[in-house]
């Protein structure tokens, strides 16, 4: 993939993460491409783990892959802060 569609993906994944975890108005439009796009290489790697594909292109499956990710990623950054 492109590195436009990388950007699209995880602003559409990044976005939907921090809805899900509450996190929408305290981060902003970059910080949600970079944890879309975070978010897209860590659910590849949990999905890797179960044996599944990781990000395939510009699909649902790849966004639903990013979305994980995302929250994932979100989770552990709130539990680090919170040490």
């Amino acid at each position: 993939m492109n590195i436009i569609v990388w950007i699209i993906l995880g602003a559409i994944a990044g976005w939907i993460a921090s809805i899900i975890m509450k996190a929408n108005s305290s981060q902003g439009t970059v910080a949600d491409i970079i944890l879309g796009i975070v978010g897209a290489i860590v659910g590849g790697w949990v999905m890797s783990l179960f044996g599944q594909a990781g990000v395939t292109g510009f699909n649902l499956y790849s966004i639903m892959v990013a979305i994980l990710g995302a929250v994932v990623v979100i989770w552990l950054g709130r539990l680090l802060q919170s040490r």
